[in-house]
């Protein structure tokens, strides 16, 4: 097993979590620090990615509808087309090397779907791929959505985890483009529904035991401290 750290950021907007995985990543990549997960939720924010080519055609909600829900829109340069976080969702950005997984994206992939299906199976949930989509599926309905980014052969973006979010913010996207299959959470398969907090360090071991990282818990502030003076560059 690799050294490894875990880094909770609890409840943060999407712009400056995005800032923050980008300065983590150029200090895995200058060795400064070890391989890094960051834990977060967000508010509710729609993120277009590059499959999308800068077109926002599955995008559904106009932008009234955003401003009346509170909902932020932007680009970003992870794999994939438009997906939806919020909070209830739990969203993990593996900043890794991707030499530890052969230098092999797909495969990389399919180990963050592995992750979360172990993550699932306690709660008695049978989670799935739907080849060739990306993501975990629960029968014709995606429980997490996944898309990813590698630069100088470290990993950016990764998972989100539907827990207990406001599944109506889906319907104002076609998540992923995908539009013959639904979207569900663990809150609409199961009664009562765990909290995001007991979820959480099911995932955080799973995701340990699949990318074989040991990971030690550490607090933002510590991360900040590691990380002074890097820029948001990788």
């Amino acid at each position: 097993m690799r050294e490894g750290r875990v880094v909770d950021l609890g409840q943060m907007p999407y712009r400056p979590a995005w800032d923050l995985q980008r300065r983590v990543g150029q200090a895995v990549l200058d060795e400064r620090i070890p391989d890094t997960l960051l834990v977060v939720e967000h508010t509710p924010v729609y993120t277009l990615g590059r499959a999308a080519h800068g077109q926002f055609t599955n995008l559904v909600w106009d932008d009234a509808a955003l401003l009346a829900e509170g909902i932020e829109l932007v680009e970003v340069d992870r794999g994939g087309d438009i997906t939806y976080h919020g909070p209830g969702q739990l969203v993990g950005y593996p900043i890794v090397h991707l030499e530890a997984y052969d230098n092999d994206l797909h495969r990389y992939l399919r180990l963050l779907e592995e992750a979360l299906i172990a993550g699932l199976a306690p709660l008695g949930i049978v989670g799935t791929r739907i080849p060739p989509h990306t993501g975990v599926w629960v029968g014709e309905e995606k429980i997490a959505a996944i898309g990813v980014k590698a630069s100088r052969g470290i990993t950016q973006h990764g998972f989100a985890l539907n827990v207990h979010p406001n599944l109506e913010h889906f319907r104002g996207i076609i998540p992923c483009g995908i539009r013959d299959k639904g979207v569900t959470s663990i809150e609409a398969l199961i009664s009562p529904p765990p909290r995001l907090e007991t979820v959480k360090p099911s995932v955080i071991r799973c995701l340990g035991d699949v990318l074989n990282l040991t990971f030690e818990t550490q607090s933002l502030t510590q991360l900040d401290e590691s990380l002074k003076g890097t820029a948001a560059t990788l």
